[in-house]
């Protein structure tokens, strides 16, 4: 009996475990800031479906203009995840839209909650993706152009560059309403407050003056 009790704790544990955002319970859950809401579903309450939601609540125009990407990475990523579009919430997907300039970068990141799926529209861009420390940390890379589709597991640093004398645009669909963004470089040497020096030394196998020099960089959010 023990035994079977335990097998099924650790059954209903790997379902979570391995399951990306929940399954809905309802046709749709608008998310609205307002923490008197009866319902909270995965971080965000929900409107009355039958007194507050309306059309607009489903509709995300953010997308029909190009982003500015007159900075320093050279590109723009214009996000469409639960936090832009309400009406995204429960339902387990998001979308992004990167512009890029000639040879602008979309940096090496991650999303610790979402397989991301991309297909470039304009231009040619190089892009890639590393397998984790157990595969060896392959990297898996291709060159795509207009049509072209290119998918980025769960988790896994991954990378965009345009590679094309013109203008680049592609678009990212991505299986979490909020499939959060590490941005490494961002992360590891701009971190409030800092991390220690020493750690990253021996991490990089680097003097602490280039570590030093790192920290003390404006690292840019392109999104």
């Amino acid at each position: 009996m023990k035994f079977f009790q335990t097998f099924v704790i650790l059954a209903l544990a790997s379902s979570h475990a391995f399951a990306s955002d929940p399954s809905p319970l309802q046709d749709f859950c608008v998310a609205v800031n307002d923490p008197n809401s009866a319902a909270f579903v995965n971080g965000k309450s929900c409107k009355d479906p039958k007194l507050l939601v309306m059309a607009d609540d489903f509709v995300f125009t953010m997308f029909r203009n190009p982003g500015n990407t007159s900075n320093q990475l050279g590109s723009k990523i214009t996000t469409a995840f639960v936090d832009q579009f309400p009406g995204l919430n429960t339902l387990g997907i998001a979308m992004a839209r990167l512009d890029f300039a000639p040879y602008g970068l979309n940096p090496p990141h991650i999303h610790h909650r979402g397989t991301e799926m991309l297909v470039v529209v304009e231009g040619t861009l190089h892009v890639g993706f590393v397998a984790s420390n157990q595969l060896n940390n392959t990297l898996f890379t291709k060159v795509l152009t207009k049509g072209d589709v290119f998918v980025f597991p769960q988790g896994l640093i991954h990378f965009q560059l345009n590679v094309g004398q013109t203008n680049a645009l592609a678009f990212a669909f991505l299986s979490s309403q909020n499939p959060g963004l590490i941005t490494i470089a961002n992360s590891v040497f701009g971190a409030k407050p800092p991390i220690n020096v020493d750690v990253l030394t021996k991490a990089f196998q680097v003097d602490n003056k280039l570590i030093n020099y790192l920290q003390a960089q404006s690292w840019f959010d392109n999104h």
